[in-house]
């Protein structure tokens, strides 16, 4: 990996030039360009995960989302994607050619988005303009933590995104609610998000993301990876699809200090264990930096 693309898939600020909260990233799992989407500008999540990289020590410079900003700068960025002066910027113009195309529209940032009330009006916005740009190939990507599936609106948005190539990554980093706890650090229950995760399955293939790491030196036991396997083969068994598994590690600095990478052998045996699990399901496995 030259030194431009670790850099690159390292750095994923949410900030970019003198947008508010549109950004471009390259993306370890999409393989590309990432244009995300920032709807929780005020650093506000319903988790506090131990691994996250949102830096909440520092306030946040902007606390609401101005939905007509919010279109100017993604259309911008599209454009500039489009056209390659994105490319010419000097974070991207030394990674590899191949890296060079629009993945996806992925709503992240620095909270969870499904908790923004105009969720479902931001799904629509970026729906036209992938319309009006022609590109039908872009993904909409939801990055969630599953927490809201079970509210309509929500529903509602997710079932727009899937009519415009749509997939919703869902994350799971746990099998019981102890681990659970120990990582997410949330009072939402993991009894939750495992029945919306069944939810969201039974309705459209799911992906599914998960990050193990090492917590005071320890990686995640035997017994907890057989829970996390359960959890999701009870999913598929009940007619849930599931479309892709990522497994990946720690790849940037995290919220604790006591929280570190797996090693890549570490990875690919959890990897293993997932897929003598699951029928037909792909695995992807990304390591640390």
């Amino acid at each position: 990996m030259n030194n431009a693309l670790t850099r690159a898939i390292t750095s994923h600020p949410r900030v970019f030039e003198k947008n508010r909260y549109v950004y471009p990233v390259i993306s370890r799992r999409s393989r590309g360009l990432s244009v995300g989407v920032n709807l929780n500008p005020d650093k506000i999540c319903n988790f506090d995960c131990i691994y996250c990289q949102v830096d909440r020590t520092i306030a946040p410079q902007y606390r609401n989302v101005d939905l007509a900003l919010l279109e100017t700068e993604l259309r911008n960025l599209i454009e500039d994607a489009q056209s390659g002066i994105l490319f010419n910027h000097p974070n991207f113009r030394d990674i590899p050619d191949t890296l060079k195309r629009i993945n996806d529209i992925a709503f992240s940032g620095d909270g969870e988005p499904t908790t923004y009330p105009q969720f479902g009006d931001v799904v629509h916005l970026a729906a036209q303009i992938k319309t009006d740009l022609n590109l039908p190939e872009v993904k909409l990507i939801v990055i969630t933590n599953a927490t809201r599936f079970h509210r309509p609106n929500v529903l509602n948005a997710l079932e727009e995104m899937h009519q415009h190539n749509g997939e919703v990554w869902a994350k799971l980093d746990a099998g019981t609610q102890e681990y659970y706890d120990l990582i997410e650090r949330t009072k939402v229950g993991f009894d939750l998000v495992v029945k919306n995760l069944h939810l969201a399955a039974q309705r459209w293939p799911l992906v599914i993301q998960s990050l193990f790491m090492r917590v005071q030196n320890e990686p995640p036991s035997k017994e907890e990876i057989d829970a996390y396997c359960r959890v999701l083969a009870d999913i598929q068994e009940k007619g849930g699809t599931l479309k892709d598994i990522q497994i990946y590690t720690v790849a940037r600095r995290p919220a604790e200090s006591f929280v570190s990478p797996l090693t890549n052998e570490e990875v690919d045996h959890i990897a293993g264990q997932v897929k003598q699990a699951l029928n037909n399901v792909p695995v992807d496995v990304f390591y640390g930096a």
